[in-house]
């Protein structure tokens, strides 16, 4: 059964004919042919399908699209503004914070929520906000690194 969802996505309306059930993830992914959040367990346990949902980071794979209709929904793709990177994308960048990318999404994700609320995060505050994010690969110290740069950024512009 579906139905018509409206939904507010990278700041653009969208009208979706969709399984009201049917995890934010694949209504972004599917349907909307967003890339940034990543399938990657389906039970909320690795962050890579990170989204922001009014400004905080909530996993998108268990969250059904209509009830995050009632939510601005941000993605990854939608972070870069008039051209330009946001600052937390640059910063990962220019520590060259990735090595698989796989997680990427969801601690830049998640970074962006954290600096929302934070402007100045200490080490264990950055740590404990990329909790909920898993990264196999061990650029954590890289990761750290790219969210205080990007904290100096925002500071400074």
């Amino acid at each position: 059964m579906t139905e018509l969802i409206t939904i507010k996505v990278n700041g653009k309306v969208h009208n979706v004919e969709a399984d009201p059930e049917m995890p934010l993830l694949y209504l972004l992914r599917n349907d909307l042919r967003l890339n940034g959040p990543k399938y990657g367990c389906g039970i909320e346990r690795c962050g890579s399908c990170m989204v922001l949902l009014n400004g905080k980071s909530q996993p998108s794979c268990v969250i059904p699209a209509s009830s995050a209709a009632v939510y601005e929904v941000t993605t990854l793709d939608g972070l870069a503004k008039n051209g330009r990177l946001d600052p937390v994308q640059e910063a990962f960048i220019e520590e060259q914070a990735a090595q698989c990318g796989y997680c990427m999404n969801g601690m830049i994700m998640s970074a962006k929520s954290l600096l929302a609320e934070n402007k100045n995060p200490s080490d264990e505050q950055i740590r404990q906000a990329l909790n909920r994010v898993l990264c196999r690969c061990g650029t954590h110290t890289r990761i750290i690194s790219a969210v205080k740069k990007a904290a100096a950024k925002m500071k400074n512009s």
